[in-house]
This record gives C-alpha cells, sequence and structure tokens, in this order.
C-alpha cells in the first residue's frame, strides 16, 4: 500500500521544504504539502506532479488549530499508513533586544514552537498507533545557542529543540522516530536568491547548504533501521565558521 506524509511548512520546491516534499514523493510517497501560502505549496504540488509523482496542496497556518485539524483530517481521507511528518515552519529576522515587543517575542515563539507542540499533539498518537513513521523537525544554529538581536528567534527554537527530544525519548518505545535536523548557515533556496544574491556568490561554490542536499539528510534519517536512530543531526556547509 502507498503510504503518505505530511510537510508543513512547505513554501515553493527551490525552498527546504520543496525540496523535502519532492525528495519524498520521488522515492513514491504520497505527500500533502502545506504551508501559509496558497501560490506556493501549489507549486510544490505541480512540481511533484511533474516529476510523475502524488501530491495534495492545502494552505495552513501551523499556530491554528483549525487549519491543523483540517489538515490532519485531509490526511485521514487518504486512508493511508502515515510515513512521515515534517515541521518546518518558522519565521527569522533580527531585531535587537530593546526594540522587540512582547508581540513579536510571541509571534515568533507561536510560529516556531507552539505550532511544532500543536502538530506533534496531533501527529505523534497517530504514528504511536500505527507503531512506526517518523516526525522531523527543521531546527537552526539558534536551537543550540543565543546571539545578539536574535534573543526571540533563540528562545522559540531553543524550546523546540527540547520539545523534540522530549518526543523523541517519550514515543521512541513506541517505534515512533522524533528527530531534530539543525540547518547551520545559509541556504540556497529561493527566499536567500531573491533577496541577497550577492551574497550568495560571495560565499561561492557549495559556501550555502543545497536544499536538495538538506532534503537527502531527512530522507536518510527517516529511513534509518530503529537499531540505530540518530536524536539530532547537524547540517552545514564545509566552509562554514562554527
Amino acid at each position: 500500500m502507498t503510504e503518505t506524509m505530511l510537510i508543513l511548512g512547505a513554501g515553493t520546491p527551490d525552498g527546504v521544504g520543496g525540496a523535502i516534499a519532492l525528495r519524498f514523493a520521488k522515492a513514491g510517497y504520497h505527500v500533502l504539502v502545506t504551508g501559509r501560502t496558497p501560490e506556493k505549496v501549489e507549486a510544490t504540488r505541480a512540481a511533484i506532479a511533474a516529476q510523475e509523482g502524488s501530491a495534495d496542496a492545502m494552505s495552513c497556518d501551523v499556530t491554528s488549530e483549525q487549519d491543523l485539524d483540517a489538515v490532519f483530517g485531509a490526511l485521514a481521507a487518504k486512508e493511508m499508513p502515515v510515513a512521515s511528518v515534517i515541521y518546518n515552519a518558522g519565521n527569522n529576522a533580527p531585531i535587537s533586544f530593546e526594540a522587540l515587543t512582547p508581540e513579536q517575542f510571541e509571534t515568533y515563539w507561536r510560529v516556531c514552537c507552539l505550532g511544532g507542540f500543536l502538530a506533534a499533539k496531533r501527529a505523534m498518537p497517530l504514528l504511536a498507533r500505527q507503531g512506526h513513521g517518523s516526525m522531523l523537525f527543521t531546527g537552526a544554529s539558534a536551537s543550540l545557542r543565543g546571539k545578539p538581536n536574535f534573543a526571540h528567534f533563540s528562545s522559540a527554537k531553543g524550546a523546540l529543540r527540547n520539545l523534540v527530544q522530549a518526543l523523541a525519548r517519550e514515543y521512541g518505545p513506541q517505534g515512533v522516530h522524533a528527530a531534530h535536523i539543525i540547518i547551520d548557515g545559509v541556504v540556497n533556496g529561493d527566499q536567500v536568491k531573491s533577496r541577497f544574491g550577492d551574497y550568495l556568490d560571495k560565499l561561492g561554490e557549495d559556501g550555502a547548504l543545497d536544499p536538495a542536499a538538506i532534503a537527502e539528510a531527512f530522507w536518510m534519517v527517516h529511513n534509518q533501521p530503529r537499531s540505530a536512530w540518530t536524536q539530532e543531526l547537524d547540517l552545514r556547509p564545509f566552509k562554514e565558521a562554527w
């Protein structure tokens, strides 16, 4: 029987989420592509169809329980085993601590952390009932340390990291693989290309993370034998200073 997977925070085919969706579709999974912008997720769905894959697209705000219920309802309606749920939603921008408002702090936390919790509340029990499957979360270097002008982002991503570790310890014995994949560096995706093309040029060949290469890492973690599971993986370009 064909299995399905869900990507939350997919974006366009040229970004991390889109690349992950394309990689799982290439392997024969039916992919439910979701994100806040209908045009972007439809573009990813069309890219999957162009490579003769199977996909549906839905708009979804990961901080909305109503939206998430609709997404997981659509997933259930397929009546297929769920192989994986990927939480790739996030937002990031530098804000000095003195300029940071409580509303901004909460907004970043809601997308980077609360959305992961709400998605996991729906995904983890489902996967546990199956006795198999993975839920993979996208992290960042901010998941590990705080930096000036990123107090809002670092605190939210650090909280998500601890959430994933708790899920891994609670659901691992039930056959569900929860893992946190840290992306440390600039991603050579659509957003950076459109806004910081000159900076990408300065980084040189393979100086930025390739979304397709990131997707391969997600695919590898998803397929690990359960006798040797990764709980956390960090990815960076070979020339990244760390």
